[in-house]
């Protein structure tokens, strides 16, 4: 299994330097950080009830919070503190970057979609 080596958090433009003890280095935004969050209100509570978390484009860390010798607790200045990312879960997030935020934008747009098709009544 992976180790973090190092965190380094950019606090102006947004963006959290992760770096694996096999010289993986990889840069995350805190939008998709906060939407991919492991905790329950993002993942749900079950595989197949992920939630839809929007409007997180501005959303910044505000501490991040060693937890022993395998994880970070990101807190959000959004007030989201709930998430314990992992090592292991980094690191998914890492090299599954691309289509994890693939999917989630689908997901937004499609969310946009049906809340813009929603049918008018006219009454006479």
């Amino acid at each position: 299994m992976y180790q973090v080596t190092k965190l380094h958090y950019h606090r102006t433009s947004k963006l959290l330097d992760i770096h694996f003890d096999d010289d993986l280095t990889v840069t995350l935004s805190c939008e998709f950080l906060r939407t991919h969050s492991p905790s329950a209100e993002v993942q749900g509570h079950g595989p197949s009830q992920p939630q839809l978390v929007l409007n997180k484009q501005n959303v910044q860390i505000s501490q991040l919070e060693p937890v022993g010798h395998y994880a970070i607790r990101l807190c959000f200045d959004d007030g989201h503190n709930s998430g314990l990312f992992s090592w292991q879960y980094l690191r998914k997030l890492c090299t599954e970057h691309k289509s994890l935020w693939q999917t989630y934008q689908q997901r937004v747009e499609a969310h946009q979609q049906s809340k813009d098709s929603v049918p008018i009544k006219f009454v006479p």
